[in-house]
């Protein structure tokens, strides 16, 4: 719901000081696209952008903020509202991605509106006041994407207590940005001289204005705050000399003064509403029982009671901030029951009124926990698409015990447990849902019981894979499949936002048994493949590609990936897309297509739409320095290198490994060794400690390729040999050979070194230089390709059993045995048991 008196121009007293040169520096912002007017509370910027708005000759939309309009959606569309009040019919494209949700229609939004602006004719300012309650990143990414490319012809003025998170550098030298701060808008001595003499009845001298000047600095609100208490001052002399101190001293000091001298029913107005951010006549009597509440607002406004009107019928009011928190604190202090009634009292009016979001703040204050969770139950699926920031925000300040038996709630708590890595207790928690739920069958419609145990086994399924307990992951997606077929939408929630090193989108990067992961992943691609409204399959076929491109099944690898590029489903979440666009860039790169590689991965900048859009591009500009390198483009890679942003003595991360990764690499091929093994070394003791198999036998790799190239074999062999001894049992390939020459090189001399361990996996080092397409000097058999549960398995077939009963005598599942068999008939080149067994005989495995 749009509240129309955030949109509105606070009005202003006539009798304000008149304030020419602050006006004409204003003035000066309509050459620039951005005005930033920043000072702390008490410095009247919103007065003096109001009272300029009055004599500015363009058209004005004004947007009054609030902490709730802390959300993408909310903002934008307050933003698109603001100026339709001055270009009626404005938005309309805007407004209907807006209605969409964020995940998918952001950067179409953000367009439409450049689109649309572009579009006006004559000159539009957009004034964001209170500008710093805004924290969310995107809301500050797709700002700064509007001031770059935003018409000449439209400018923003946004007033702040604090400078912007937003980088206005680039805007500052090309003239586009305009600065007016704390110095420019506190009074000079001589406005301070007219606002005594012209806008109070005091009759001071000139030399105690210059001192109450000089003792608050030119502040406004301390000079406003100083004129009500000298009005009551017996000694007006003395007052002003006591004046000291800071200005947050200062002004605790003057607003007790103006609150001691209201009268009994006053100060209790004042107190009970300081819990609102805006006010009418029928809010306040509900708060404070106050009949007479509109009189009370008009005599704030006539005493200059830092009281502001929203409207020009003065129907809404708020006070000035410093006011508020000043109050707000003193009924908290003084008074906490009647501070949590005044939040109660305001919540029902809110609710009543249609400002849910509202009253779930004020419900939350009250403590009424009940009811905010009644209405966070009624609006959930529109608040996890459009309100996400706020939903999580209540769920963590709930206690836990307030929603154990909302299923939906419950789901979203879980699934903020598991986002910011309270693992532990998201696995009791699901395990405690679980069994409650089940017993509340009877309790809930068929539907809604159906719903609360597909969820609650999607979230059992992700503590079981987070526990790597694949088998048991399939078996909780199954109930899945039993109870909510056409999926969860926790299952794509938060695909659009950067994770980092995510353990849910490459699924390699976590699961260490690449066997295993086989079959879980052929299983559940084969499964949910054919649905065509399922993109959390996205994730499964980027990790299926990539497992089959490490085993150098290069066809395979580029059959699933393109299945995936194929679908629609999948393009609004960026997460996946960038899983799949980088495996299909490798793929092709590894297929000789370096073009087409470099043309993925291009394209997919273009393609990402995230409020985490920067982020993306970290991972996606790492990716590209590496490929760089592989083309033997080092000048490209160190160009990245230097505009990254990072250095070798960086804190280590999960959450930026992938970047971690491309730094070491380029640093060792610029020649700055130590710096890359000292990187590495870090790197590898934190992969070590999370058991992160893949990465580690990367890092290891890349340890002995550095130190062989600078000369140190023998250091090098070791890192070698125990990245050859990891990553033999699980098949690994590309990970080996995607290093060209230098790792075939390496090999050779390895394979030849009398240095190397006499428990060397010299088959395997065998195999990946006949992958690498080089003959080792030793005759190379077949025989040495085979592993040891490989050998087993042709003997046992030889004896003529079955998948089954071979599973039976070896303790392992049938489809462990399928992924060996499939794993013979590729080093064998053959297409069957017959042809197995045929071949097993000439190369003496069978006598």
């Amino acid at each position: 719901m749009i509240v129309s008196t955030k949109l509105h121009i606070p009005s202003i007293r006539t009798s304000l000081v008149s304030r020419p040169r602050l006006i004409n520096k204003l003035n000066e912002g309509m050459k620039a696209k951005l005005t930033l007017v920043s000072a702390q509370a008490g410095y009247g910027k919103t007065t003096v952008l109001s009272e300029w708005v009055k004599q500015c000759n363009a058209l004005v939309a004004w947007v009054s903020l609030d902490k709730l309009d802390n959300d993408w959606i909310r903002f934008w569309r307050y933003v698109t509202a603001s100026i339709q009040e001055v270009v009626p019919g404005f938005g309309g494209a805007m407004g209907a991605l807006l209605e969409k949700g964020p995940s998918m229609y952001m950067e179409p939004a953000t367009m439409a509106l450049l689109n649309e602006l572009n579009g006006l004719t004559g000159e539009l300012v957009i004034i964001l006041d209170d500008y710093h309650l805004i924290e969310l990143p995107a809301i500050h990414h797709t700002l700064i994407y509007l001031l770059e490319h935003l018409p000449p012809h439209i400018h923003f003025y946004v007033a702040s207590r604090s400078d912007l998170a937003i980088p206005t550098a680039r805007l500052l030298v090309k003239g586009e940005l305009h600065r007016i701060i704390m110095q420019d808008l506190r009074f000079q001595l001589d406005e301070g001289l007219v606002f005594f003499q012209d806008t109070t009845d005091l009759m001071l001298t000139k030399e105690q204005v210059t001192e109450l000047f000089h003792r608050t600095e030119g502040w406004i609100s301390g000079l406003q705050l100083a004129a009500i208490s000298l009005k009551r001052s017996d000694n007006i002399a003395e007052s002003i000399h006591r004046f000291s101190g800071q200005q947050h001293d200062i002004s605790d000091y003057l607003l007790e003064e103006v609150l001691h001298h209201q009268s009994e029913s006053m100060r209790a107005f004042l107190l009970e509403t300081s819990i609102l951010s805006r006010m009418n006549r029928t809010l306040c009597q509900a708060v404070t029982g106050q009949m007479n509440s509109q009189e009370q607002l008009e005599k704030l406004e006539q005493l200059n009671l830092f009281t502001i009107p929203l409207d020009d019928k003065r129907n809404w009011y708020r006070y000035h901030h410093l006011f508020s928190d000043f109050l707000q604190r003193i009924l908290f202090q003084t008074d906490p029951a009647k501070w949590m009634q005044a939040h109660i009292h305001a919540a029902h009016w809110l609710e009543s009124h249609g400002f849910k979001e509202e009253a779930v703040e004020h419900f939350l204050e009250g403590k009424q926990y009940a009811d905010a969770v009644r209405l966070i139950e009624e609006n959930l699926h529109t608040l996890v698409q459009s309100k996400s920031v706020a939903l999580n925000r209540w769920i963590t300040v709930l206690p836990e015990n307030s929603f154990v038996e909302k299923p939906m709630i419950e789901m979203f708590y879980i699934s903020v447990l598991l986002g910011v890595g309270e693992w532990e207790a998201a696995f009791r928690r699901v395990g405690q849902a679980r069994m409650r739920f089940q017993g509340m069958q009877g309790e809930l419609s068929d539907e809604q019981w159906h719903q609360a145990m597909g969820n609650i086994y999607f979230f059992s399924s992700i503590t079981t894979y987070l526990q790597k307990d694949l088998e048991r992951t399939s078996e909780y997606l199954e109930l899945v499949e039993r109870y909510m077929p056409e999926g969860s939408f926790f299952q794509t929630m938060g695909r659009n936002r950067y994770q980092g090193y995510d353990s849910f989108d490459d699924h390699l990067a976590f699961i260490n048994d690449l066997h295993a992961a086989d079959i879980f992943l052929f299983k559940w691609i084969k499964a949910w493949g054919a649905k065509k409204e399922y993109p959390f399959n996205g994730s499964l076929y980027a990790s299926y590609s990539k497992l089959l491109y490490e085993w150098n099944r290069l066809e395979e690898a580029e059959f699933y990936i393109s299945q995936a590029l194929g679908r629609k489903d999948i393009q609004p979440f960026a997460r996946i897309l960038i899983q799949i666009s980088i495996s299909a860039s490798r793929i092709q790169q590894a297929q000789g297509n370096s073009s087409r590689a470099s043309e993925l991965l291009t394209q997919l900048k273009s393609q990402i739409i995230s409020p985490e859009y920067e982020l993306f591009m970290l991972n996606i500009e790492a990716e590209q320095a590496c490929l760089s390198l592989q083309q033997g483009s080092v000048q490209d890679a160190m160009r990245w290198m230097e505009k990254c942003g990072l250095a070798h003595t960086d804190e280590v991360s999960l959450f930026r490994m992938v970047e971690h990764l491309a730094f070491a690499r380029v640093l060792a091929a610029c020649g700055r060794v130590e710096e890359s093994l000292y990187l590495l070394e870090r790197l590898y003791e934190l992969l070590y400690k999370e058991d992160r198999l893949r990465d580690r036998i990367k890092v290891l790799i890349l340890q002995s390729l550095t130190l062989h190239r600078s000369g140190q074999a023998e250091a090098a062999f070791v890192q070698l040999e125990t990245a050859l001894h990891l990553a033999e049992p699980e098949g690994y390939i590309r990970s080996f050979i995607d290093e060209g020459t230098m790792m075939a090189a390496m090999l050779s001399d390895y394979l030849n070194s009398r240095l190397r361990a006499p428990s060397a996996p010299l088959a395997y080092v065998k195999q990946l230089l006949q992958a690498l397409n080089i003959t080792p000097e030793e005759d190379l058999s077949l025989k040495e390709l085979l592993t040891e549960q490989e050998t087993r398995i042709v003997l046992l077939v030889a004896d003529g059993l079955s998948n089954k009963e071979i599973a039976l005598r070896l303790n392992i599942t049938g489809e462990t045995v399928k992924s060996h068999i499939k794993n013979l008939y590729r080093k064998l080149s053959v297409n069957n048991r017959v042809q197995a067994l045929q071949r097993a005989k000439e190369i003496n495995i069978l006598i």
